[in-house]
């Protein structure tokens, strides 16, 4: 996929999963429940075990249904490992100005970490496609909004305390996308491989998503 096609599927439906899986069979588990949901954005953390061995089985079980990623990756070497395991797409929890180049080498989109004004001004003028607002719960909808009157060519993707009832508000204030994890992908789903209950949770977030949207 081209760079603008992987970011049009980040942006539609808008739901990134964030899966933090135990194993690599309770990761494809949860990437086929999530599918069956209408979630196709799918951001695997590097703290996942065999993470890169995760993304490409992953990658190659369900192709274009799936868009894998790879999530908490703090150097620039593990995200081209990443992306030559089969990530479509890159995401750190802090901004690393060395891996946004790496991935705008390679033609990847990135979501940068990042929290104050200065931070996300700092990710984007490093080339960051977007910004990932993180602790989001700690500022709320209002933050971003407040974030985007002076700075409005952010791309605003917050991350943490995204729940069906919060992305409403998250995506009011201007959010281009929403990054979900323990609120959709719970250790408590993964451990009871409640694989039905995973689905119906993506369904709550993309119906959510949608009723703004509309």
């Amino acid at each position: 996929m081209t760079k603008p096609e992987i970011i049009q599927r980040l942006l539609d439906p808008g739901i990134i999963a964030i899966i933090r899986a135990d194993s690599s069979d309770q990761l494809r588990h949860a990437a086929e429940a999530l599918l069956a949901g209408g979630v196709t954005a799918m951001e695997v953390t590097m703290t996942t075990p065999n993470a890169l061995a995760v993304i490409s089985d992953v990658a190659a079980k369900f192709g274009d249904r799936v868009l894998m990623g790879v999530g908490s990756v703090l150097d620039a070497e593990t995200a081209r490992l990443a992306l030559l395991a089969g990530a479509e797409f890159v995401v750190t929890p802090v901004t690393r100005t060395e891996v946004i180049r790496l991935c705008n080498r390679y033609g990847k989109p990135i979501a940068s970490g990042a929290f104050t004004p200065t931070e996300c001004l700092h990710a984007y003028e490093s080339g960051a496609d977007f910004v990932k607002l993180f602790p989001a719960d700690q500022a709320g909808p209002g933050y971003i909004k407040n974030i985007l009157a002076p700075l409005p060519m952010l791309q605003i993707i917050p991350t943490g305390g995204v729940t069906p009832e919060t992305a409403g508000a998250f995506l009011k204030a201007g959010s281009v996308a929403l990054g979900a994890g323990s609120a959709l992908v719970s250790r408590e789903i993964l451990a009871a491989r409640d694989w039905k209950k995973l689905t119906q949770r993506a369904e709550e977030f993309v119906e959510a998503v949608r009723a703004v949207r509309r």
